[in-house]
C-alpha cells in the first residue's frame, strides 16, 4: 500500500528559515498543508504567517523571495517489507510520489549552491552527497538536480543543508527516519514529537558577511542572535510576538528532535524546571542520559525525551547560548529562547516564564561532562560493531593558521589573513570536482599525499607557540583508502593562533568515538583507556579545546568522501580533506556509475 510522503515546507524569508509540515496531494500533484500534523503541534504557528522578525527591512541572502518555489523535504517511514540493502531503501528527489520507497524533491535555485544529506551514508553513491568541488560542481542558477538518497541502518534524526559557503545559514532542514513497521523505539513510544532547529541570525545579508571576511582576512562578523525554529525569542522585542511555543500536556512524554544548524558555535541548551533524557544522536540510539542541560555542536543531531511533569500554571523557557573560548567581543553572547507551555483548564499563566540555568560560555567541565558521557545503546536489538583493531592510525592536527599580508591589507591577528588546516595543510578547491576526476582518471585535479601524521611535532597545546608554526601550506591533498581498511583517526587540537572546540564531520561514514583527553595524545598510554564496548556512533563530534579525540571506522563505502570541521569559517578556510575509498571485489562493493544529469563545472 502506498504511503503519503510528508514534506517540510521551508520559506526562505530574509535570514529566517521556518519549517512547516505539508503533504503531497497525489491528485493535484502539489504540496498542501497537513492539518492533521498541524493539529498535533509538530510546529507551532500559523501556516503562511510572515515571520520576518528582527530583519523585516533587511535584504534576504536569496534576494526578494516571492513564495512561489518552496524547498521541501520529508519525514520518511521505513517499510517493514524492505530489506536493508543498497538498492531498495531509496528516496529520489523528483518532485513526484512514485511508490513506497521513492519520494521526491525538485530543487530550483537562484544562486549556485549544493545541498548535502548530512549523516546519510549514501552507500556507493557519492554522486548525491553534495560538497561543491568534492563530489560535484555547483548547481548553476535556474537549474535543478535530482538526488538519489539511500537509507541503510540510520534511525532517528538527521538533517540536510546547503554545502556552499554561507548559504547553509538559511538553507537547511530536518530528516526524520522512523523505525521499520513491526519494530519500535528502544524506549516507550512518546505522546508526541517536536522538531527543534537551532540556528544563527545576522542583521546583514549573510553573503555580505562572508564576502567581508574574505576581503579583510579576518573572521566573519559574529551573528546578532541565535534562533530556535527561526526565532531569537522573547529577549528580543522584535521577535517576542513570534517566539516559538511548544505545547505539552501534563504527564505526557515528548520526543524532541534537535538539530544544531548554527554556523559557528556549539550551544548549551536547557529547559527551566525539566530534565532532558538523551536517547539518540546522529540517527543512532544511545543509552539514556539524563541531564538538566545538553551541549550540541554544529552539525550534530540529538533526540531527547521530555516529560511534562511541572506545574501547568507556569511558562518555562527553553534557552540556548554558545560554548566559546573566544574573547566576548569575538562571538555571539546572546541567548535565544522558546517557551514550553502546558495545555490545561487554566485560562491564565504566569506572565514571566521561568528561566533555566545554563553553563557559562567557556565552561569546559560542563561541556566535557555531557559530551563524553554519551554511550551507544549496544543492546541485542540494536547491536554495534566497534573495531577492536585497526589497520592504520592517522594523527591529524586541527589548527587555526595565519598567512602574512602586505602591510595594512589584512585585518586578521597582527595584520595577517586567517586560515585553518589539517596536518598543516589548508585544503584548496580544485577547478573540477574530485569525484569526477577520480572516476574518469583525470590527472592534475588533486594529489594523494595527505599525511597520516603531523608535518611537525611540538607541544600542540602550549600557551605560546613559535611564530614559524603559524603558517600552513595550501594544497589539494586527499587520502586513498583500500576497501575494508579499518582506520583510527586521532584529531589533535592545537593552540596555534587560538584554541577552539572543532566539530569534525565525516561524509559517507559514521565513526565510533573511542577516546578523548586534554593535552597532547600519547600513543602508548592513551589507547589503554579507550572505550571499545559502547562508544557512541557519530558522524559529527567535537574535538575538545586543547585536547584530542580518537575515532574508528571501517572503510566499507567506496567513493569520494569529505572530512571537515563543521565550523563554517574553518571549512571555508581549509580545515578539510578528502578520503577516496577504492572499490572492493564484489559488485556490491563498487562505486555506482554517475547519473546522466551531473551539473557541469
Amino acid at each position: 500500500m502506498k504511503k503519503m510522503p510528508i514534506f517540510f515546507y521551508r520559506t526562505l524569508i530574509d535570514n529566517a528559515c521556518f519549517s512547516y509540515l505539508c503533504r503531497l496531494d497525489e491528485e493535484k500533484h502539489s504540496l498542501v498543508p497537513s492539518s492533521e500534523l498541524w493539529k498535533n503541534q509538530y510546529i507551532s504557528g500559523r501556516l503562511g504567517s510572515d515571520y520576518r522578525g528582527c530583519c523585516s527591512a533587511k535584504k534576504s541572502y536569496w534576494g526578494s523571495w516571492n513564495g512561489s518555489s518552496p524547498v521541501c523535504f520529508w519525514k520518511w517511514l521505513r517499510q517493514s517489507h524492505l530489506p536493508r540493502n543498497h538498492e531498495q531503501d531509496q528516496v529520489v528527489y523528483t518532485g513526484t510520489h512514485d511508490n513506497d520507497t521513492i519520494l521526491g524533491w525538485w530543487e530550483k535555485i537562484w544562486r549556485r549552491k549544493r545541498s548535502v544529506m548530512h549523516g546519510v551514508r549514501l552507500p556507493r553513491n557519492p554522486w548525491s552527497d553534495g560538497p561543491e568541488y568534492v563530489t560535484q560542481c555547483p548547481i548553476q542558477p535556474g537549474s535543478s538536480f535530482i538526488y538519489t538518497v539511500t537509507f541503510t541502518d540510520e534511525e532517528g534524526t538527521l538533517w540536510w543543508h546547503a554545502h556552499s559557503d554561507y548559504s547553509r545559514a538559511t538553507v537547511h532542514g530536518a530528516i526524520v527516519i522512523y523505525p521499520r513497521r513491526g519494530t519500535s523505539y528502544p524506549f516507550p513510544k512518546p505522546s508526541g514529537e517536536v522538531i527543534l532547529i537551532l540556528g544563527e541570525w545576522w542583521k546583514r545579508d549573510v553573503s555580505a558577511v562572508l564576502e567581508t571576511a574574505r576581503e579583510t582576512g579576518a573572521d566573519p562578523t559574529p551573528s546578532d542572535a541565535f534562533t530556535i525554529n527561526g526565532q531569537p525569542g522573547d529577549l528580543y522585542p522584535c521577535s517576542k510576538p513570534g517566539t516559538f511555543r511548544m505545547l505539552v500536556e501534563p504527564g505526557k512524554t515528548y520526543l524532541l528532535r534537535m538539530v544544531n544548524a548554527a554556523m559557528e558555535d556549539a550551544l548549551f541548551v536547557s529547559i527551566a524546571g525539566h530534565l532532558l533524557t538523551l536517547v539518540g544522536s546522529d540517527a543512532s540510539y544511545t543509552k539514556p542520559l539524563t541531564s538538566d542541560y545538553i551541549l550540541i555542536s554544529p552539525g550534530e543531531t540529538m533526540d531527547f525525551l521530555l516529560t511534562a511533569n511541572q506545574s501547568p500554571r507556569n511558562l518555562y523557557y527553553m534557552a540556548a547560548r554558545a560554548l566559546s573560548y573566544e574573547p566576548v567581543n569575538n562571538f555571539d553572547t546572546t541567548t535565544t529562547t522558546a517557551i514550553v507551555q502546558y495545555k490545561s483548564q487554566y485560562t491564565s499563566w504566569s506572565t514571566n516564564p521561568l528561566l533555566p540555568s545554563l553553563p557559562f560560555y567557556n565552561d569546559t567541565e560542563a561541556a566535557s561532562k555531557f559530551a563524553f558521557s554519551i554511550r551507544s545503546l549496544a543492546s541485542t536489538n540494536w547491536p554495534i560493531n566497534v573495531p577492536k583493531r585497526f589497520d592504520q592510525r592517522m594523527v591529524i592536527t586541527v589548527s587555526v593558521n595565519e598567512f602574512e599580508c602586505p602591510p595594512g591589507s589584512c585585518q586578521g591577528p597582527n595584520g595577517t589573513r586567517l586560515a585553518s588546516s589539517l596536518n598543516n595543510m589548508s585544503f584548496v578547491n580544485p577547478s573540477i570536482d574530485i569525484l569526477e576526476a577520480y572516476y574518469k582518471g583525470i590527472n592534475g585535479a588533486f594529489d594523494t599525499n595527505f599525511p597520516s601524521r603531523p608535518l611537525y611535532y611540538f607541544n600542540f597545546t602550549a600557551e605560546y607557540q613559535p611564530f614559524a608554526l603559524l603558517k600552513s601550506r595550501l594544497a589539494t591533498e586527499v587520502r586513498i583508502l583500500e576497501y575494508g581498511t579499518t582506520v583510527e583517526m586521532v584529531f589533535q587540537g592545537t593552540s596555534l593562533v587560538t584554541a577552539e572546540n572543532h566539530p569534525m564531520h565525516l561524509h559517507g561514514q559514521s565513526f565510533y568515538v573511542v577516546g578523548w583527553g586534554f593535552g597532547n595524545f600519547n600513543e602508548e598510554k592513551d589507547p589503554l583507556g579507550y572505550n571499545l564496548e559502547d562508544p557512541p556512533l557519530k558522524n559529527t563530534f567535537g574535538v575538545p579545546t586543547n585536547g584530542w579525540l580518537a575515532v574508528r571506522f571501517t572503510a566499507y563505502n567506496p567513493g569520494v568522501w569529505f572530512l571537515h570541521c563543521h565550523l563554517e569559517r574553518h571549512l571555508i578556510s581549509g580545515m578539510d580533506t578528502v578520503f577516496i575509498v577504492k572499490n572492493g571485489v564484489d559488485p556490491g562493493e563498487k562505486l555506482l556509475p554517475p547519473p546522466p544529469h551531473m551539473p557541469p563545472c
